[in-house]
């Protein structure tokens, strides 16, 4: 031994200014290098980063790994942030990013956002988390437990709320969930589309329901299937 000791490791990746915790599950392969190259959700990201102002009120739907929640309140340093997220397993995860980054102003809910409020429905969890879903119906074998999650009405949570920003992925419910909405408090919105599963009809509703709310597509923050919308260019 030469007594000098090795440096001991970095337990984060470091991200946009931000400290990302490694986690066996979450941060490997290309989720990791992703994270490290700031490649990650890098087109919302940037659309963020683009039309996100610090004295917005932000709902988020599709809280992920809590990478969008801390680059809104860590980095744009937005008053506050409301971010739905179905999965019970991710949880504890996004804390610890909110931890890393002293981040205190997300209300983090482990809810669904719905058309109308209901009773809680069954949330399966396997053991790899990022494959959690409320659909039993394949992989049984792998699901190791069961969590029952609240439902809340969209309306109700935007008369609370009264966001200026919307960040929305959430896997293609963005078809039925966002036409239900008044977004007629937005100054702006982040939608990730998924055309793949909710095809022409959902596009346009997605659309419709933003025209409705007073905004209008904004190109320079869009991208692909990241589509932006602004109230006023």
């Amino acid at each position: 031994m030469d007594g000098n000791p090795e440096p001991p490791k970095d337990p984060f990746l470091h991200s946009r200014g931000m400290k990302i915790p490694k986690h066996p599950q979450l941060t490997t392969g290309r989720v990791r290098g992703a994270i490290k190259n700031d490649e990650y959700e890098r087109k919302e990201c940037d659309a963020v980063m683009r039309v996100v102002r610090p004295h917005d009120t932000v709902l988020e739907l599709g809280g992920g790994i809590g990478y969008m929640s801390t680059l809104l309140a860590a980095i744009k340093k937005v008053r506050r942030v409301v971010s739905y997220e179905a999965n019970p397993a991710l949880i504890p995860y996004i804390r610890s990013v909110h931890a890393a980054n002293e981040v205190t102003n997300v209300d983090l809910r482990n809810a669904l956002l719905m058309p109308q409020a209901g009773p809680k429905l069954p949330f399966y969890i396997r053991k790899n988390f990022l494959a959690s879903s409320m659909d039993n119906s394949v992989d049984v074998a792998d699901i190791t437990d069961t969590a029952q999650i609240e439902q809340h009405g969209i309306a109700e949570v935007l008369e609370a709320e009264k966001p200026s920003v919307l960040v929305c992925d959430i896997e293609g419910a963005e078809e039925t969930l966002l036409p239900a909405g008044d977004w007629s408090n937005l100054r702006c919105a982040i939608i990730e589309l998924h055309p793949q599963w909710i095809g022409p009809k959902g596009v346009r509703a997605v659309f419709d329901a933003m025209h409705a709310g007073g905004l209008t597509y904004f190109a320079k923050a869009s991208e692909g299937k990241v589509v932006c919308f602004r109230r006023e260019w």
